[in-house]
């Protein structure tokens, strides 16, 4: 799962944990399982997909059924949408929650099509000027929101990304002679680059090979034979690339929070990472960070972050214990109780 796909389940396996809210998960059949706590529902034939085409099939089962999802929510005080995309639009009584992960598409428009940017603009921008409260995920990503889209500033709240520090092994041993990179092949992620660095590094080191792990890897097109193109694996094995890998290296130019430093922090896996957008925000001091844009610079962050792996192996530790889940989720509840206050503010207006 990407980051995306990681929040939202855990979120339903920390609103289960809470006697503050009672939630239930809405998903189309192929979602079915997904949620790690709450109950689900499932709305039979929903079709999907990642591509615009899939994403136009998604929107129109949607609204052709639209009317009976609604009124299976007939009870809710609150709709949280945590993919962005509000549909179908909730009942005009009830509380609605956006989270809205980044506005990539209104920082670098260059890396979208047309159509991807109008899809963005409908579904994205749009309806976050309409929601009662917008969660997003770090303040970077908030200050963005508040220049580029004019929100109101108390609707918008930060409840930053965690790390479930149980599920990972941290490693305080010998390393092997990989550097690891979990992402997908998209233009921000800056493979190219990284590809780039990697030929420096290996001139001072040259066992050291790069493992790449994602989906659209295909992208990337002919890579060299030392680099490792694994696409999706399961989330043990990428677990395990954590742990053994001689740094985790994040080269992106944009994240609107990026949990994959965290992970390896969580790991003792010593981390190098972009200086840019929310990256500083998420890592602290417990990573070694460089400008995404240069290859040299790039290297050198790899290289330190190797030659630093016992100081930085135990301060990404600590940071990787400060982010939780449960604080994420604690963000979470007060959103809805304050929606749910909205939207009774709402109806008894219209009332008198």
């Amino acid at each position: 799962m990407g980051g995306s796909e990681t929040y939202a389940a855990e979120l339903t396996r920390e609103l289960e944990s809470t006697d503050r809210v009672t939630a239930t998960a809405y998903l189309s059949a192929s979602g079915a399982g997904f949620s790690r706590g709450i109950p689900e529902r499932v709305i039979p034939g929903l079709s999907s997909g990642h591509s615009a085409l899939g994403r136009i099939g998604l929107l129109a089962s949607v609204a052709a059924r639209s009317r009976p999802i609604r009124a299976s929510m007939a009870d809710a005080d609150v709709v949280h949408f945590p993919f962005t995309v509000p549909l179908p639009r909730p009942r005009r009584e009830a509380g609605f929650v956006q989270t809205l992960h980044d506005v990539q598409h209104l920082d670098l428009p260059e890396l979208f099509t047309g159509s991807e940017l109008l899809y963005r603009r409908l579904f994205y921008d749009g309806p976050a000027a309409r929601a009662d409260v917008v969660l997003t995920i770090s303040e970077y990503a908030r200050q963005r929101m508040l220049a580029l889209l004019n929100l109101n500033p108390d609707r918008v709240r930060v409840a930053p990304l965690g790390v479930d520090t149980s599920s990972y092994i941290p490693n305080h041993g010998p390393r092997r002679d990989f550097v690891l990179y979990p992402a997908r092949g998209w233009p921000h992620k800056n493979h190219a680059r990284l590809i780039e660095a990697m030929e420096l590094v290996r001139r001072e080191r040259p066992s050291l090979q790069l493992v790449l792990t994602g989906g659209d890897l295909d992208r990337l097109g002919s890579v060299p034979a030392w680099v490792d193109r694994r696409g999706l694996v399961p989330g043990e094995e990428l677990r395990s690339l954590y742990r053994e890998a001689s740094a985790l290296v994040f080269p992106s130019l944009y994240e609107g929070f990026g949990l994959p430093p965290i992970e390896a922090m969580a790991s003792g896996c010593p981390v190098a990472a972009s200086n840019g957008t929310s990256i500083p925000e998420v890592c602290g001091d417990a990573a070694v960070l460089f400008d995404p844009n240069d290859p040299a610079e790039i290297a050198r962050g790899i290289l330190e972050a190797i030659d630093r792996s016992a100081e930085l192996s135990l301060k990404g530790l600590d940071r990787a214990r400060a982010l939780t889940w449960q604080r994420c989720r604690d963000v979470h509840v007060q959103a809805y109780e304050d929606a749910a206050s909205f939207a009774r503010a709402r109806s008894a207006a219209r009332r008198r």
